[in-house]
């Protein structure tokens, strides 16, 4: 089955809000078999709308709809598919009865506008509103099925695992099941030219490679009769995937890299502790996001400033002159005060220029040195990072410290 994801309202068109919801269809989509193909967004307009899915239906048997079920004037789509679909808006009284409890239980005056979401099309399957008060639904017609779900997010997902996903389930003969594997220290292009004899021939299962801040993904994904079939097919692609770029992944299973760091440290019972000037404590954040993580994660420093380097963790005043804080030097000087304050496994630090522009010794944006003390030896690592904006800037230095912890962990 080919489908597409329609979203409607034109306040995403105008960017004053983010579609979360055609990223999280999609996927659930692809998870239970069914093809995606376009993903489009139309303003509330039913002129356009209807558009819309004339041309969606061109290519596809589906399509699934966001937004413009609720009471206002401009919550169009569901009186737009009724007439796609040649069906007629009658009132459903459970929707009615629901609609009426929400209000009552909510404490408010249900005006007459509100009415509006218990109508419904004649020939819809109708999927309850557990978090609001716009019904769902799902409509046929001569082989095409639209199914009508609400925009925000909670609410919609909450009918689609509810609802839509047992209702599409009967629709699917195949399983779609798909490994993503997460890399570090390989850009996007190398990693195609490694996997490049794998990629051309490519059948089912498929390969693709993507690239996010900082690290590189490949997708491999086969659709087969049964959810075993396809996984033993994953694996006969992942053996030739490992033995080309092994030493690049660290993870089989989309999980993220602050993740699979914790839960190495936590299973070896390696304590850690972290003086952070650059990231300005997002080391910290990140790994103490993770629960349990206390049991080995023991101090987090921001040393900001000179004088917090120098109170704090005991770097020299003359290093700091000769050197500057962003130097190989003073990340040294860094980590061995932390060692000899918290007497941790791993002791990491971090200074660099986030930028916006070059700091007052002339250092320039980008230029950051990481230090790791681990079984006794210190390693600096510099780095040269383009200029991406400071949140970039920050976040790239995070994620290798992380890769640099994993590195010795692993």
């Amino acid at each position: 089955m080919k489908s597409a994801i329609l979203s409607v309202g034109t306040e995403i068109l105008m960017g004053q809000i983010v579609n979360t919801n055609a990223t999280y269809l999609s996927k659930e989509l692809n998870d239970i078999g069914i093809d995606v193909m376009y993903h489009h967004t139309v303003g509330d307009n039913p002129k356009r709308l209807t558009e819309t899915l004339d041309l969606i239906f061109r290519d596809c048997d589906l399509v699934i709809t966001t937004g413009g079920l609720g009471p206002t004037q401009d919550d169009l789509t569901k009186e737009t598919v009724a007439g796609y679909m040649n069906d007629e808006l009658v009132l459903d009284e459970n929707s009615l009865q629901s609609l009426k409890k929400s209000f009552e239980k909510s404490k408010r005056k249900m005006t007459d506008n509100n009415l509006k979401q218990a109508y419904l099309p004649s020939r819809s399957v109708v999927f309850a509103n557990l978090h609001g008060t716009a019904p769902g639904f799902a409509l046929e017609n001569e082989g095409k099925t639209v199914i009508c779900l609400p925009g925000p997010p909670r609410e919609m997902k909450e009918m689609y695992e509810k609802s839509a996903r047992a209702y599409l389930q009967k629709k699917s003969d195949k399983k779609i099941v798909y490994r993503l594997i997460r890399t570090f220290g390989i850009g996007e292009s190398q990693l195609e030219t490694e996997l490049l004899d794998i990629i051309n021939g490519q059948t089912d299962p498929t390969i693709a490679t993507y690239a996010k801040e900082g690290e590189s993904y490949i997708r491999v994904a086969s659709k087969r009769d049964t959810y075993s079939e396809a996984m033993d097919a994953i694996e006969d692609v992942m053996k030739k995937i490992r033995s080309c770029i092994g030493k690049y992944i660290y993870s089989e299973d989309n999980e993220d890299l602050h993740v699979v760091v914790a839960d190495v440290l936590m299973k070896k019972n390696i304590t850690i502790a972290s003086a952070e000037s650059i990231t300005g404590g997002l080391f910290a954040k990140t790994l103490t996001d993770i629960p349990g993580v206390s049991e080995i994660f023991k101090e987090g420093l921001v040393t900001y400033q000179e004088n917090a380097k120098i109170r704090e963790l005991g770097v020299k005043r003359e290093t700091l002159d000769e050197f500057s804080a962003v130097s190989e030097e003073v990340a040294k000087e860094m980590v061995e005060g932390l060692y000899k304050k918290t007497g941790c496994d791993i002791c990491i630090s971090s200074t660099g220029v986030a930028g916006p522009g070059d700091d007052d010794r002339s250092n320039p944006v980008g230029l950051v040195f990481i230090g790791l003390k681990y079984n006794g030896k210190i390693k600096v690592t510099k780095m040269n990072m383009r200029d991406a904006g400071r949140a970039h800037n920050r976040n790239r230095v995070m994620l290798k410290m992380m890769h640099l912890i994993y590195e010795v962990i692993k």
